[in-house]
């Protein structure tokens, strides 16, 4: 039987900031739109601005936040950070890939998922720096059993 691609929101998360879902299953992939740190209250973890309108924003914060947000997708399919198997990280600096790459070697090392970071011009907020997409590999039977208690 042929199974169609499934594209789901995920409760809990910050409402995506176009007509896209959260992810969408493809078989036994899990494809998972570009990720921030931005919460459901349309704030973002790692980013403040003064009374004076100046932006500070934690390239470390940022990224430790975007990559729970992909592990919380993850784990809504019956997934987790393990069955990822690639990464593409948009970076707005490329001056802050010491701290990016810091805070990614605290979830992943040599066996993780493939990997590639860009530098784009911007991204849809001034106070993001980060944006991750991933694609996962989680078998239906895998993702079934890790949802049972």
């Amino acid at each position: 039987m042929k199974q169609s691609a499934q594209a789901r929101l995920v409760q809990g998360k910050a409402t995506p900031r176009g007509r896209f879902p959260h992810v969408v299953r493809a078989g036994d992939f899990l494809f998972v739109s570009g990720t921030s740190s931005r919460r459901p209250d349309n704030s973002f973890v790692g980013a403040a601005v003064d009374d004076m309108g100046t932006s500070r924003v934690d390239i470390r914060a940022q990224t430790r936040a975007v990559i729970e947000n992909i592990r919380d997708i993850l784990l809504a399919e019956g997934a987790d950070l393990a069955n990822l198997v690639e990464i593409t990280t948009f970076l707005v600096n490329m001056n802050d890939f010491g701290g990016y790459n810091e805070v990614y070697a605290e979830y992943f090392d040599e066996t993780g998922p493939a990997r590639t970071t860009v530098a784009v011009h911007q991204l849809p907020h001034p106070l993001l720096t980060i944006e991750i997409k991933a694609v996962a590999y989680a078998p239906r039977a895998e993702a079934a059993q890790t949802r049972e208690p």
